[in-house]
């Protein structure tokens, strides 16, 4: 059975990708089209050309060259052949698809007042495909909890781009939602109500309104609402118990996360950061840790298809973020051979405490101070 998603691709680019091996169609993260360059895919942590026959090659030379008509035909079926109807997602360079596929875009921008109002000439495309990795969360969300209320702590997920934090994130409130707790001294919490703010369509993949992707019993979702808007939305109007948003890094989200806060509700979100180094020097991210938002934070890396990660309490995080610990394992490129992957000295074994059956999961872990949030601190316990 074919992939839903080789049907946004017009017949032309479908064909050579349709001829792909199993395998690498089970494993794919991008196909990047750019009008007269050789067609690149991206897949469990290796990239390749792909040549008009189907096979995979290293060669740039050989590798299959979509020509104007082929671009044209995709950006037509992407927008329903109305690019008024998607005129806001081409100004921030990204339109998501039907199963929360993301096609960032490249080309011409045009300009109002220094600012982009429009993208044409669009000759470049990376479509990233979504999938939802039930159980990735299974080994990090014990390391998350707060025991004394009953949930988890303010927790960010830190990577670079492409590292697993969207797919982690998913699980996470899945896992949350349902009260898949994973830990012994969590048995008979029940699950805690989410809310999550899907901007960019990507999280739940919702179709009317439903998601697509499993999230669990008791989760709610605001799709494609701005995330400062939509937490504030949520909490006025959802009453949720944990508050879930991806990629946060504008002032007004750094607002929003602590109007949650003082709400009562806990929040689990994303940022983009090479390590923690960059967390307390982006000027909104580090407002935020400095002020001991996050009680952990999680911090993810991958080696070809292996996902790692450190999870760390907020005290340690910024001892290792004001030492500026440049070039840590954290930002080694995913390709680069497993021994050039440098740990932390005092971080146990990859897997060490991977229960039975996680899937393509490995932990590098310290163990945490029970760090207690406000809430905690006031001694009462969650109902």
């Amino acid at each position: 059975m074919l992939p839903a998603w080789l049907a946004i691709f017009p017949p032309s680019l479908r064909t050579p990708l349709n001829k792909l091996p199993v395998s690498v169609i089970e494993s794919l993260e991008e196909v990047r089209i750019r009008e007269a360059r050789p067609l690149e895919i991206s897949y469990g942590g290796r990239f390749a050309f792909l040549t008009p026959d189907g096979s995979l090659t290293d060669e740039h030379e050989a590798g299959f060259r979509p020509n104007r008509e082929d671009c044209r035909a995709f950006l037509e079926k992407l927008t329903d052949h109305s690019l008024y109807a998607v005129e806001e997602e081409l100004r921030r360079g990204y339109v998501t698809v039907a199963g929360g596929h993301r096609v960032g875009l490249a080309g011409r921008t045009v300009l109002d007042g220094g600012h982009v109002r429009h993208l044409r000439d669009v000759a470049a495309f990376n479509v990233r495909i979504a999938r939802a990795r039930i159980g990735s969360a299974a080994s990090v969300l014990p390391e998350l909890l707060d025991p004394i209320a009953r949930t988890i702590r303010h927790t960010l997920l830190v990577s670079p781009p492409q590292q697993g934090k969207t797919t982690l994130l998913r699980d996470l409130a899945r896992a949350i939602s349902a009260g898949e707790w994973n830990h012994p001294s969590a048995r008979g919490w029940r699950g805690r109500k989410v809310g999550i703010v899907d901007e960019r369509s990507e999280i739940a993949a919702c179709e009317r309104g439903v998601p697509t992707f499993d999230l669990g019993p008791r989760t709610d979702v605001l799709d494609a609402c701005p995330k400062a808007e939509g937490m504030m939305m949520l909490v006025r109007s959802m009453s949720p118990e944990v508050v879930a948003v991806d990629e946060i890094g504008r002032p007004e989200d750094a607002e929003a996360l602590r109007e949650a806060l003082h709400a009562g509700v806990r929040v689990l979100a994303t940022a983009h950061a090479s390590d923690l180094a960059d967390v307390f020097e982006r000027p909104v991210l580090s407002s935020l840790a400095r002020e001991g938002m996050f009680g952990a934070y999680v911090l993810l890396s991958r080696s070809g298809s292996e996902v790692r990660h450190r999870v760390i309490g907020s005290r340690e995080a910024e001892e290792e973020g004001l030492r500026r610990r440049r070039g840590s394992w954290n930002g080694v490129p995913r390709d680069a051979p497993r021994s050039e992957l440098r740990s932390t000295p005092g971080d146990r074994d990859p897997g060490a405490d991977r229960p039975e059956g996680t899937p393509g999961l490995a932990i590098k872990a310290r163990a945490l101070p029970l760090i207690r949030s406000p809430a905690s601190r006031e001694g009462g316990e969650a109902p």
